[in-house]
């Protein structure tokens, strides 16, 4: 693993599939034109609308997406995490899920989410994405990149468990990504505790692009995409407008605050 720089990119996402795409190469362009060279998308990147209607054009966004994400990797010669979009499944309902994409276009690892969010908040809003999304069955993988680093992929709301980012640093995760579309609601009081928790209780960076403003109907979504240190630092912070949060990666820091904090050697209960 070499130092590089990384982007977390901020979107606010509609239900026009054309639109996104557009917005998301702009922010890619500009990411890159700033050194990055591994770039993250957030969950929904490509659609954010109505349940029903993402199952809908399920076929369709998920074509689109794939053949996106291949182009963007290979036209501006990096990495590119795509952090969540409907997959068809056989049920009838769909798949989140998140692909990471090579400089050559290659597939390196899938990700399909298995926490759904299925929540009524005292806002107002209800969630209920167990409707028309099937839940993934797998433990999200680490890609072993020898540039990159070990790379740990997970969605959203699987934040909010632990076990799972315990599961990937005992994989060998050195970076976790944690592509969303947080809730405006409950975003302003745990998005950015949670992720730095995760941070600091596995020593790993965490790449966090997100969801901001407002989307469709009422769904809002809190923004402030984030890159986090091993030692729960915050490196850049994306504010609540579209834009890109870049920080470098540093293979020095991570073995520099996992030799003064070995708490990963150190646990006791497995």
């Amino acid at each position: 693993m070499k130092s590089y720089l990384a982007a977390a990119i901020q979107m606010t996402s509609v239900p026009d599939l054309e639109k996104n795409l557009t917005e998301a190469e702009e922010l890619i362009d500009l990411a890159v034109r700033q050194g990055a060279e591994l770039v993250c998308l957030p969950e929904n990147f490509s659609f954010l609308g109505a349940e029903e209607e993402k199952v809908a054009q399920a076929q369709k966004i998920a074509a689109a997406s794939v053949t996106f994400l291949t182009t963007m990797a290979q036209r501006f010669q990096v990495t590119i995490l795509g952090g969540g979009f409907p997959v068809p499944a056989s049920s009838g309902k769909v798949y989140n899920t998140a692909l990471l994409v090579d400089a050559n276009g290659t597939e390196l690892a899938r990700y399909c989410k298995v926490h759904l969010f299925d929540v009524n908040l005292p806002d107002g809003n209800t969630y209920h994405e167990s409707a028309t999304v099937e839940p993934g069955q797998d433990l999200p993988p680490v890609y072993f990149s020898e540039q990159l680093g070990n790379l740990g992929l997970s969605i959203c709301y699987d934040v909010r468990f632990a076990e799972l980012y315990r599961h990937l640093s005992q994989q060998g995760a050195e970076i976790l990504f944690v592509p969303a579309a947080f809730t405006a609601y409950t975003g302003k009081d745990h998005w950015q505790v949670l992720l730095q928790a995760r941070a600091i209780e596995n020593t790993c960076y965490i790449i966090a692009p997100a969801q901001t403003g407002q989307h469709y109907g009422r769904r809002q979504s809190h923004g402030h995409a984030v890159i986090v240190d091993p030692w729960g630092a915050i490196l850049a912070d994306a504010g609540d407008k579209p834009g890109v949060a870049i920080a470098e990666i540093s293979p020095h820091r991570l073995e520099q605050v996992r030799r003064q904090m070995p708490s990963l050697q150190h646990r006791v209960f497995h």
